[in-house]
């Protein structure tokens, strides 16, 4: 009897395991993450995820649509034909002054990282946001995190968004070529790009927020940047699957912490690399200070981008006071800590 009643109560166990197994498994296994800009450093978390295969760890089969800008792969969310973003808290905050929530779910990146890059004979006379008046400036596209970057730099001067010309270069080639070119007076954009203008002697940063020195100077203090955000709707349909991708960028976030620079360049595949592996590692160096540990998110980070987006975006601007509380979520972040420790 005493055997019997042993062996129930290991297959009772062994049920309520599985059970456990199957009650976390994801909703959807095969998703989509839109992107814009996948080789930028901005979202280095989400390569290193998936290269190291830790969405498929956690049972998912992700295809990852690569846009010319944040704005393009937002757009792809509110679409439907995207079920999250790897893209800027920024639109969060935008999105819930229009009435269209979204949520933030996991970090990738604390420090904005973008840099307004200008020809040595312009920088050269370049002090502040006042001096960008009626330039034509660069941008990955407009409305994206690289745009607001600029408007944040004329507000703090007291100029309007409407005096200077946006133009949308993309992330790669283009940019480079169109300022190159001429075809620009500046350009806000981001690694490997910045580093790849910087290192041709023609090209000079002008506020760089790769740096600690600079995101103080731009942001004032703690600020989030890139993570993964998704429709408040998808959040309550299949929260297992939006675990399983916190889960994955959580792992990716803790390998970027303790890897080498030269084992993060050896694991991006070539193309992001452009022919020149040891450039991309100078412009990897640059932005390594930037990288959240562990995904967590806070509240006083949220403020300093809401306090931002307050100057210059009319829908945040108009929308009265926001609860910053509902545009991220850290519940996800925590129980992937507590797994991957």
């Amino acid at each position: 009897m005493k055997r019997f009643i042993q062996a129930v109560g290991a297959l009772l166990l062994g049920a309520a395991i599985a059970a456990g197994a199957w009650a976390q498994a994801p909703e959807k296994k095969k998703i989509t993450i839109a992107v814009g800009g996948k080789s930028l450093f901005y979202y280095l978390p989400l390569s290193v995820a998936e290269h190291k295969g830790y969405f498929k760890d956690e049972g998912l089969d992700v295809e990852i649509p690569d846009f010319p800008g944040g704005a393009k792969a937002l757009q792809a969310l509110v679409g439907g034909s995207a079920d999250f973003v790897s893209g800027a808290y920024e639109h969060t905050i935008n999105m819930i002054a229009k009435k269209q929530p979204i949520k933030a779910v996991v970090l990738q990146l604390k420090y904005s990282a973008i840099v307004l890059v200008m020809p040595k004979e312009r920088a050269a006379h370049y002090h502040s946001g006042r001096d960008l008046k009626g330039l034509k400036i660069g941008v990955t596209a407009p409305g994206s995190s690289t745009n607001m970057f600029v408007n944040n730099l004329l507000a703090k001067d007291g100029l309007k968004p409407t005096e200077v010309s946006i133009v949308g270069v993309g992330v790669g080639a283009g940019a480079f070529a169109a300022l190159e070119k001429g075809e620009i007076d500046a350009l806000s954009n981001l690694d490997p790009v910045v580093t790849q203008l910087e290192s041709t002697g023609k090209f000079v940063a002008v506020v760089d927020t790769r740096t600690e020195k600079g995101m103080k100077e731009v942001y004032g203090g703690d600020y989030m940047a890139a993570v993964i955000y998704v429709t408040d709707e998808y959040l309550k349909k299949n929260p297992n699957t939006v675990q399983a991708v916190v889960n994955a960028i959580v792992r990716a976030d803790k390998w970027i912490a303790k890897a080498t620079p030269q084992e993060i360049v050896d694991l991006m595949p070539a193309e992001y690399k452009a022919g020149n592996p040891s450039l991309y590692k100078q412009g990897l160096l640059k932005n390594m200070i930037g990288y959240s540990e562990d995904g967590m998110m806070s509240l006083k980070a949220a403020e300093n981008v809401y306090a931002v987006l307050n100057k210059f975006e009319p829908s945040v601007m108009n929308a009265g006071k926001i609860d910053l509380n509902a545009t991220f979520d850290n519940s996800y972040v925590k129980k992937a800590n507590a797994k991957y420790k």
